[in-house]
């Protein structure tokens, strides 16, 4: 559960606190989880603001025999990378097909300024799937990169396009690609609240929990296979754990008081939750099956929205332990805490990223909320949005995009940002009031 999420939940003591952060942020109430799988009908879209430096100039051809199947392969692609920030589109194939087999003269595309080309082809089988297949060119070099096929059922094509720019992202820059990734996040609709989950663009939004009751704090396994969440259905606050494939859940922490926030360890093995069953707000872990319950902090006032790091060393946190609300990190056993953030006066919702070395959260600057990241190693803190209504950060898994909830026309929207400012697009969808946004993990194969 978020900072101001919590405020309902806490000790009169920090009554006047409590109104700061009710007027920093809408309070969300949560949802009751029904287990539907349907397709949401809000398809989000796609606006860039900012690009990278040094792009590189592609040319995706039209995939032989894609005409008549449910998705534009090349189209996939090209916006996949586009939005990246780090690839330009050159369209100089017109309609022109060409396989992953065809001769191809890279020094030619190169003197048209093409740096990388794809080609490829898809054709459908007996059984009724589908052989995908492709070629990725590197002019410069003048050699294939890469040469693949996948036997995919129709309903996968859409994935396996994304899988393809995760593949040239990767190879051109030298990092893993998050195309193929998924997101979640929460949409209000008057009398209805559902958690969807789509894929990293935005597209192909699935439901899948709904409910006349509000949802909050969503928060992906490593694995990717399940979703801790807080739910209301039984008019407290429960902290479940949902099973993707089956619809299953199990209540994780359901004791007096408020049960909130959960948040998983690296490996998987442990759940860090905010409970208020011993007085205060108080940060525990708990085994993955819900035993070995163990409390991590004992100060008076707010301590919420723990983080786990990636090594498994360390929790950071919110605490108003200092007067104010900011960040901690403790050691995952509990124990003394380190204060991390100095800059301003009000700092929340941290999360880490995938290497440990940059932390992001949201901060209040002149009146406004914003998405800071900070260099632990150096101290330096960036300030990367100016929406002023920012929220609930989250890591893309290869370390490179912030994913974060503002306000758009008084609708929430989803955004991204890169951890160094430069590249920004928006996710934004009509009608649907969207919050609460976490990027998923890599999708192991």
């Amino acid at each position: 559960m978020n900072y101001a999420n919590q405020a309902m939940y806490l000790p009169s003591t920090t009554t006047l606190w409590l109104r700061l952060q009710r007027a920093a942020r809408a309070l969300l109430a949560v949802a009751a989880f029904a287990a539907v799988s349907t397709s949401a009908q809000a398809q989000l879209k796609i606006d860039i603001t900012g690009v990278g430096t040094n792009q590189i100039a592609f040319s995706a051809a039209p995939f032989q025999g894609n005409q008549g199947l449910p998705e534009d392969i090349k189209k996939v692609i090209e916006d996949d990378l586009v939005r990246s920030g780090f690839f330009r589109a050159i369209n100089t194939t017109s309609n022109v097909e060409l396989n992953e087999s065809t001769l191809i003269d890279p020094s030619a595309w190169k003197s048209i300024g093409v740096d990388a080309l794809i080609v490829g082809s898809v054709k459908k089988l007996p059984d009724g799937r589908l052989d995908l297949r492709f070629n990725l060119h590197d002019t410069a070099q003048q050699k294939s990169l890469g040469k693949f096929s996948y036997v995919i059922a129709p309903s996968a094509l859409r994935l396996h396009a994304h899988k393809i720019a995760d593949f040239v992202y990767e190879k051109m820059l030298g990092e893993k690609g998050v195309f193929s990734t998924r997101l979640a996040y929460v949409e209000k609709a008057p009398g209805r609240y559902r958690l969807i989950i789509a894929d990293a663009d935005g597209a192909n939004p699935q439901v899948a929990l709904a409910s006349k009751e509000p949802i909050i704090s969503p928060a992906w396994s490593p694995d990717g296979t399940q979703l801790a969440y807080v739910s209301f259905e039984t008019r407290k606050p429960v902290v479940f754990v949902h099973t993707l494939a089956t619809g299953r859940r199990k209540a994780m922490a359901n004791f007096k008081g408020s049960n909130s926030a959960p948040a998983w360890s690296a490996n998987g093995q442990q759940l860090a939750v905010v409970l208020t069953k011993d007085g205060g707000s108080q940060i525990f872990s708990m085994n993955a099956d819900g035993s070995g319950l163990n409390r991590l902090t004992s100060t008076g006032g707010i301590n919420t929205e723990p983080t786990y790091s990636h090594d498994g060393r360390s929790i950071y946190f919110t605490s108003d332990r200092g007067g104010g609300p900011q960040i901690y990190r403790m050691s995952t056993n509990g124990g003394d805490a380190a204060r991390v953030t100095f800059e301003g006066g009000y700092n929340i919702s941290p999360r880490i990223s995938p290497d440990d070395k940059t932390l992001t959260y949201v901060t209040r600057r002149d009146g406004q909320f914003r998405i800071a990241a900070l260099d632990l190693a150096g101290g330096t803190e960036m300030l990367l949005t100016n929406t002023g209504r920012d929220e609930s950060p989250s890591f893309a898994p290869n370390g490179r995009y912030i994913l974060y909830a503002t306000k758009s026309g008084g609708k929430g929207t989803l955004a991204v940002v890169s951890k160094d400012g430069r590249i920004k697009y928006t996710l934004s969808s009509s009608g649907a009031d969207i919050s609460e946004p976490t990027w998923g993990p890599f999708i192991n194969d």
